[in-house]
């Protein structure tokens, strides 16, 4: 209690936001005026869009070295992942508004991106390196009218790194921190990072080759609730990416990208399980090209890329008492033809034709998943008006039909409504509203899979409503308030009555408040609030709070030096014990709220040539639980130094 009153005083004047991360008052990044990509696939002002888009730019990815992409978003308004906090081996999910993991759509570049091999077929943003994105934009909402099949809660659209305009220019970064439980504090360095990158532009031709290194080790990923030391699990990952392009000419511009991520891990056997002979490694492979071409009036591009995710696993089987070996392999291939024509300085037409083709091939010891089969492709028409008048008001309405070879044809829409109530001098006051709606296809798992497989499901189906406003007050006041209801229908769940994927339903509801005071020029306060209420089949786990409250103080007492202290506090998390793995079958487990506190800092000499930086997590060395059975980090610290050249 006494941790929990310094905390809650010290930051009690906090008002909520959205935005964690150090910025100075002139700098006003989250202004109406920011520009945004995700709500149109087109620059658009953030003022004429009735979604809620967070961005996380540059700065603010440097403000938080040492960090993953996954802890980044955590502190986010909306978002909450299972298993941020435990050991690296274990996978993430992240939830948006109350929805599963699946309903979130990640873009790379544009690109949206899946893993066909798994169940959900959601993407695994450890295969990510911080160091080699650019930015980062989270559309709340459903968005499956410009981007499709499985953005139904919200999309996630990375960035990657561009070239520079100087000839040759780069960075080299690199770390040391601790990974540690908080029983268990060993203070080893055992948590190491490398990135590379090297870019630049020679006449037409531009450039750029990133590539990173990680190795964390430790802890184990499963908890010993005994005096029993279990083994450590490690983590080993590598990045590399190159692009290149070349400007043809003023209206006609090449662009390609070769992507390639690997890790290799250990893993346990299952809560409060260890185990000495679980590996597993995961590796993705990703090629695109994209040529765009602008015209008088509008802007044609065409992004083509295929992807490939392959996963194996090697597990003990304690009931045949062998080591047993799993491939998983995923592949995607991606046709995206999109044109956007200006009829006016006020009125544009986007329309895009969308392929695409997925297949799964799964060899495990209990049988196979054949490509020839585990496959399917759509064909996808879509088109959205952007209207932005000169009296403060922009609508977006647009639909998509998506021709699924499976499951037939599916239409989804959306219309979107911004009004400038105030717009007078440095304030600024901006009222929303938005109704759309999304589907998700079944993965090629769920449909085919010869065990659970089921071949009569239906593609969920959600229909999503938001309002709320937002006001800017002469960069002194930022405030963002806004309420969401999600009706879903025909959610993928397993039913384990049957052994089998059917239908069940999922709704939810709530609202986010955010806000960001800047009292002086080197003070801000911000912090962020989400409840949300979910009515769900018993068999949604996903550890989601109803309550979430995230506030940060960012202090810049001159100007090569930052600090912030970032404090979480997050509500009871309820799980379903079907089959009293963790207690008594039928009934649930209930996970009590938890509280953090972080601290980071960065200090620049000679000009942005060379910064320091330094983290503490988990400052007051918290022991609670994250993911039922797991470890969950403790009070860890990480150094790092960056070199740009």
């Amino acid at each position: 209690m006494k941790k929990q009153f310094i905390i809650v005083g010290a930051l009690a004047c906090s008002f909520v936001s959205t935005n964690l991360f150090a910025q100075k008052q002139k700098e006003n990044v989250e202004t109406l005026k920011e520009v945004v990509v995700t709500a149109t696939k087109f620059n658009l002002k953030k003022e004429n869009t009735g979604k809620v888009i967070h961005k996380i730019t540059q700065e603010m990815l440097l403000q938080n070295s040492g960090k993953t992409v996954i802890e980044i978003l955590n502190n986010l308004a909306g978002i909450d992942v299972k298993g941020v906090n435990t050991n690296p081996s274990e996978p993430r999910s992240i939830n948006i508004r109350g929805g599963r993991a699946r309903q979130v759509l990640v873009l790379i570049d544009g690109v949206p991106v899946t893993d066909q091999s798994a169940i959900n077929q959601e993407f695994d943003l450890r295969l990510l390196a911080v160091n080699q994105i650019e930015s980062i934009e989270v559309l709340k909402g459903a968005s499956s009218t410009l981007y499709g099949s499985g953005a139904a809660t919200a999309v996630i659209s990375i960035t990657l790194k561009k070239a520079s305009l100087d000839k040759v220019s780069g960075s080299f970064e690199t770390s040391l921190g601790t990974n540690n439980t908080a029983n268990s504090p060993n203070g080893s360095l055992s948590d190491r990072n490398q990135n590379l990158n090297v870019n630049g532009t020679l006449g037409k031709i531009n450039f750029l080759g990133s590539f990173s290194l990680t190795g964390v080790n430790g802890i184990s990923s499963a908890k010993s609730i005994t005096n029993t030391a279990f083994e450590t699990d490690a983590f080993y990952s590598k990045n590399a990416l190159v692009k290149l392009g070349y400007k043809v000419n003023e209206k006609l511009t090449l662009e390609t990208f070769l992507n390639y991520d690997e890790f290799d891990y250990d893993f346990d056997a299952g809560a409060f399980a260890d185990s000495k002979v679980n590996t597993g490694s995961q590796e993705q492979f990703r090629v695109g090209f994209k040529p765009t071409y602008t015209y008088n009036k509008g802007q044609l591009y065409l992004l083509a890329s295929a992807n490939v995710v392959e996963r194996d696993l090697s597990q003990f089987n304690s009931f045949a008492c062998v080591l047993q070996d799993y491939e998983f392999v995923g592949r995607s291939v991606n046709v995206d033809l999109v044109n956007r024509y200006e009829f006016t300085e006020q009125l544009q037409l986007i329309t895009g034709l969308n392929y695409q083709i997925h297949s799964n091939n799964t060899i495990t010891p209990f049988g196979k998943i054949e490509k020839g089969l585990a496959n399917f492709n759509t064909v996808d028409p879509y088109a959205s008006l952007v209207y932005i008048s000169d009296f403060g008001v922009s609508v977006n309405v647009g639909g998509r039909l998506n021709m699924h070879n499976v499951y037939g044809n599916h239409f989804v829409y959306d219309a979107n409504l911004a009004y400038a109530l105030l717009n007078i001098n440095d304030t600024a006051l901006k009222l929303f509203s938005s109704f759309s709606t999304a589907f998700i296809a079944p993965s090629l798992y769920q449909l085919y899979d010869g065990f659970s497989g089921n071949i009569d499901l239906n593609p969920e189906s959600n229909k999503t409503f938001e309002a709320g406003f937002d006001l800017n007050f002469k960069d002194w006041l930022q405030l963002e308030t806004v309420y969401f209801n999600r009706k879903e229908t025909d959610a993928i769940i397993y039913d384990a009555s049957t052994f089998k994927y059917g239908n069940g339903s999922s709704d939810a509801n709530g609202f986010e408040v955010s806000a960001k005071v800047v009292p002086t020029s080197f003070l801000a306060i911000n912090a962020s609030f989400t409840y949300t209420d979910r009515d769900v089949t018993e068999d949604f786990n996903d550890y989601i709070p109803e309550n979430k409250l995230v506030a940060g103080l960012d202090i810049t007492p001159f100007e090569n030096a930052f600090f912030n202290f970032t404090y979480r506090n997050v509500g009871e998390r309820t799980i379903f014990d079907r089959y009293g793995s963790f207690g008594i079958a039928g009934q649930d487990v209930v996970l009590e709220n938890y509280q953090v506190l972080d601290f980071m800092t960065n200090y620049k000499v000679l000009g942005d040539t060379v910064t320091f930086f330094a983290a503490v997590t988990n400052l007051l060395n918290e022991d609670y639980d994250d993911v039922f059975g797991y470890a969950t980090r403790g009070r860890n610290y990480k150094l790092g130094v960056r070199l740009q050249f």
